[in-house]
């Protein structure tokens, strides 16, 4: 299909959305809301479910997952079905030859992941997780902010995601909420989420069967460490990030529209000069404290969805691996599946081992 944009042609690439539960209908919104896209069918087992999400939309409706992939015209399928399925199904669009973009998380387990990324590098498609947050232009911004250095080195990160929440039947608080917070983290962050390990803690005070509360600790390279706070039980919702840099702190409150991301240039200054292995004389060492002003960077209006189903669009055209691609899901899966491991251990630290150059070179 051809649009025409102020005077240019250009041409739309053909998608289907496979789930048209819960996230699903979101996907298909913005496909169709975008001139990147043409949404050429809705697949899901509930046929009802599927018209429905489709309305009166010249979209077709499939029901049979293997017919719909065997159609010649489709070139990326957009995966939101639960997530014990998405490697199944991904890796049949794969081999199928289409683009995928998966909702998070990317797989079950960082073996699946694995072999999905495995299977996108050796086809030669876009392999892409809907990491959502990531596209908000918020998180976009702070990008920016950190990666330009503006912030200076980074020295700690407080991640705050709190709220009343639906107990999830097959998953704890960890993989429920923490998942925005590492993806963003995987963004943002010069050369993505490498924790050098991960300490979880979680209780379940309620007796639900597993853990409603949860704290994440994980060192950073450069002496840098990053803690996540997840909770389904507090009455208030809050959604904090503090990022502090050696020469600028950032502060966003999700919750606050008029003033959701402020930087500061107060902090802690130490004369390293006077710094010496000798444990007296580093605690005479200088200490100041800076407090400077305040700014709040202005923020573009646009919906997070709209913005990723672009990039992955952009991913294919230009052949370039998208920003949120498998091997981000990767990451942040394999930091779930350490806190798992910590959390049965009662809270030890446990290594975060990339085996990516291995599996994925």
């Amino acid at each position: 299909m051809f649009n025409l944009l102020g005077g240019i042609t250009v041409m739309s690439l053909r998608v289907a959305v496979i789930g048209a539960g819960y996230w699903g209908p979101n996907l298909v919104r913005n496909f169709r809301g975008s001139a990147s896209w043409e949404l050429v069918a809705v697949c899901d087992l509930d046929e009802a479910r599927a018209r429905k999400v489709v309305g009166d939309a010249r979209v077709d409706v499939e029901t049979d997952l293997d017919v719909l992939l065997a159609r010649t015209d489709i070139d990326a399928v957009a995966i939101a079905t639960p997530a014990g399925t998405h490697r199944r199904i991904a890796m049949a669009a794969l081999e199928a030859g289409k683009h995928v973009l998966v909702e998070k998380p990317l797989a079950s387990s960082q073996v699946e992941a694995e072999a999905m990324v495995a299977e996108a590098r050796t086809r030669g498609l876009v392999l892409m997780c809907d990491h959502t947050y990531c596209y908000t232009p918020v998180v976009q911004r702070i990008r920016e902010i950190v990666r330009s250095g503006e912030l200076g080195d980074i020295l700690f990160i407080d991640s705050v995601r709190i709220n009343l929440g639906l107990i999830q039947p097959d998953v704890d608080v960890f993989w429920d909420l923490a998942p925005h917070d590492l993806s963003i983290l995987d963004a943002i962050l010069p050369g993505g989420l490498a924790p050098e390990g991960v300490a979880a803690h979680g209780a379940d005070p309620i007796r639900a069967g597993r853990a409603c509360v949860g704290y994440l600790t994980m060192p950073l390279p450069g002496g840098a460490i990053a803690h996540v706070h997840v909770n389904w039980l507090s009455p208030t919702k809050i959604r904090n990030m503090v990022i502090g840099g050696s020469r600028r702190t950032l502060v966003w409150d999700d919750l606050n529209p008029q003033q959701r991301l402020s930087v500061y240039d107060r902090g802690v200054d130490l004369d390293l000069t006077s710094m010496t292995d000798d444990l007296a004389e580093r605690r005479s060492a200088s200490i100041s404290y800076r407090l400077g002003d305040m700014y709040a960077p202005s923020l573009p209006e646009g919906e997070a969805l709209g913005a990723m189903v672009t990039e992955f669009a952009a991913a294919i055209t230009e052949r370039r691996a998208p920003l949120t691609d498998g091997k981000s899901g990767l990451r942040v899966l394999r930091v779930l599946e350490a806190a798992t491991a910590s959390l049965g251990d009662g809270g030890r630290m446990i290594d975060v081992v990339s085996r990516e150059l291995e599996v994925l070179a």
